[in-house]
């Protein structure tokens, strides 16, 4: 498991004064300012309003890309819409589907299946919609790099509008980067190198959407009827893990706020189906719920059962086909686990790498992003894990990365043994034939330059902020702050040397562990660990068996750690009191983590 290094971030600023400009406690304006917030943007953040919104046509090709539809519209053109098969994708394509319609569009839509067709649109999809006469090819969330399908299809004289928001593909000449656009007749994209529009870190769903607004603006068509479409770009926005601040927080906190009385009958039918009906749902459901069982689909099936949920009115049908999706997530949990278990078993058998690249012939492959993913979770190393595909001799794979390790540029050093590959910093995935596996994996290891500590995984915390400063009024402001991801992560509060009183053992399956904990100035509060067996054993290694024994006895012992923590309002019949979620603690001892 990856060691962990405790920072407290140090960023400088006057939180006093940022607290008395903004109302809010100087505790919360560090925690902005840790997110990289200056004053100039700390009132969207605190209130994200839609009327807050910037302007679409402000991204560059907008106006032309609406000038196609809507001419598309009034011609009677078929369009057909092409998105990425995970959450992203099949949100972006409904969009898409449903504001065309709105206008009067003959539209349809294709989903590429992940295994036979691979990730985004092919010459086969662009070859197809040509002979069923399809006018305007429209991409969502993919695009960008399909350099040879869009040539194709504009060599049929097909009409091609491009949206996307992956980084646009490039070669280095002269240690620059050339960008390379696919041709196309608009391009949506805020990450081209040429697009001034205000924020670059929209997902898929968010481009789809103000291509929609556009529209919507352009033919008089109420604003208002936008709303319908927020809860699809805020589950985009929260499981593409994009940045959410700007733009992103706006979808994010209004999208969710229209979840909870959703109009959609399949979108009411998945939160039925995951058991969330009487939750208020925040980010963990969307991201930890929801966002599986859509991406399952595609995953182990097709992506347009997703889609078509989505676009069902019957809400018999709805829950029908909510529930056959809930219960593929739950093959796809198994399967998972199984991956995992086989990959740490082939790691212990490896000697220690810097970059590790794993084969699991016998995984669906599918999976392999998800069980990269994990494996980077446990180890904090850079994991690629490969799987045979359909096509003999050739290897699939998909990596995920660690800060410091930008993956696609990884990928572009080994160019010359891939076949395909595409991503960013974080993720990326890529083909190759099985041959070069091992020099693949030699090569990844011998440019990566990270060393010793980079590999520690590091927990960033927020302030040390001792017990007796925290107050439901100051949870409140934190809470607010929600939902948490990508750019807001949760913040994470520290105190050095707190004396565990007491500790009990609870839950059905004795999983939790609920502690009394004690600064040096008297000041106690309760804090609960969700992993009541690692606590025990960690703490009869470091204190021993007989200070354990203390503990649960309630005991004068010398039990002392350095928590970190959140804090929350805890209420229980009827009764509230201020509880720690403990998120990370250590041995007061190990100084050197605070």
């Amino acid at each position: 498991m990856a060691e962990q290094n405790w920072v407290i971030q140090m960023k400088k600023a006057d939180f006093q004064m940022l607290g008395e400009q903004f109302h809010i406690d100087p505790v919360v304006a560090r925690v902005l300012v840790n997110r990289d917030l200056d004053a100039s943007q700390f009132d969207l953040f605190l209130h994200p309003e839609l009327e807050r919104m910037h302007d679409p046509f402000l991204m560059e090709d907008m106006n032309r890309a609406v000038r196609i539809i809507c001419h598309d519209v009034e011609e009677g053109h078929k369009i057909r819409i092409v998105s990425d098969y995970d959450v992203d994708g099949v949100m972006s394509n409904y969009i898409l589907y449903k504001g065309f319609r709105r206008i009067g569009g003959d539209v349809d839509y294709v989903i590429p299946h992940r295994v036979k067709e691979g990730y985004g649109i092919s010459e086969d999809i662009i070859t197809k919609a040509h002979e069923d006469g399809v006018h305007t090819i429209v991409t969502c969330d993919n695009g960008i790099a399909a350099n040879a399908a869009l040539s194709k299809a504009k060599e049929l004289g097909m009409t091609v509008l491009l949206t996307d928001h992956h980084q646009v593909p490039f070669i280095m000449e002269q240690d620059r980067k050339r960008y390379i656009l696919p041709p196309a007749d608009a391009i949506l994209n805020p990450k081209k190198e040429s697009c001034t529009y205000p924020f670059d870190d929209l997902c898929g769903a968010g481009v789809a959407y103000k291509l929609i607004e556009a529209i919507y603006t352009k033919r008089e068509i109420p604003q208002e009827e936008l709303a319908e479409f927020l809860e699809f770009v805020a589950v985009a926005t929260i499981c593409d893990v994009v940045t959410l601040q700007d733009e992103n927080r706006i979808f994010a906190v209004q999208g969710l706020k229209r979840m909870r009385h959703s109009a959609n009958m399949g979108m009411r039918a998945l939160i039925s189906a995951n058991g969330l009906a009487d939750q208020v749902l925040d980010a963990y459901h969307v991201g930890f719920k929801l966002g599986p069982c859509i991406n399952a689909s595609g995953r182990l099936e097709s992506a347009i059962a997703s889609l078509e949920l989505f676009l069902e009115d019957d809400i018999d049908v709805a829950l029908s086909k909510a529930q056959d999706i809930f219960n593929i997530n739950e093959e796809r949990k198994g399967l998972t686990f199984h991956g995992v278990d086989q990959a740490q078993e082939m790691m212990e058998q490896q000697e220690e790498r810097k970059v590790y690249v794993i084969y699991l012939p016998d995984c669906h492959e599918s999976l392999a992003g998800i069980i990269a993913g994990k494996l980077r979770e446990q180890y904090n190393h850079p994991m690629l894990v490969l799987v045979d595909s359909e096509e003999e001799g050739v290897l699939k794979g998909s990596g995920r990365s660690i800060e410091g390790y930008h993956m696609y540029e990884a990928l572009q050093e080994c160019n010359d043994l891939l076949l395909k590959y595409g991503g960013h910093a974080m993720a990326a995935g890529f083909s190759l034939q099985k041959e070069n596996l091992d020099a693949f994996a030699s090569r990844l290891n011998e440019n990566c330059e990270l060393e010793g500590k980079a590999f520690a995984s590091k927990v960033k915390i927020d302030v040390e902020l001792p017990l007796y400063y925290i107050s439901e009024d100051l949870i409140g402001q934190l809470d607010a702050l929600a939902p948490f991801g990508k750019g807001n992560e949760k913040p994470l509060f520290a105190q050095r040397e707190l004396n565990v009183l007491s500790a009990k053992i609870l839950g059905k399956d004795r999983s939790v562990v609920k502690v009394m904990l004690e600064s040096k100035d008297g000041a106690t509060l309760e804090g609960i660990y969700f992993n009541a067996q690692e606590f025990t054993d960690n703490i009869v290694e470091w204190f021993g068996q007989e200070e354990f024994d203390k503990l649960l006895h309630g005991w004068l012992n010398n039990v002392v750690l350095n928590v970190a923590y959140y804090p929350v309002v805890n209420e229980f019949n009827g009764n509230r009191s201020i509880q720690l979620q403990i998120k990370r603690y250590a041995m007061a001892a190990v100084r050197e983590v605070l």
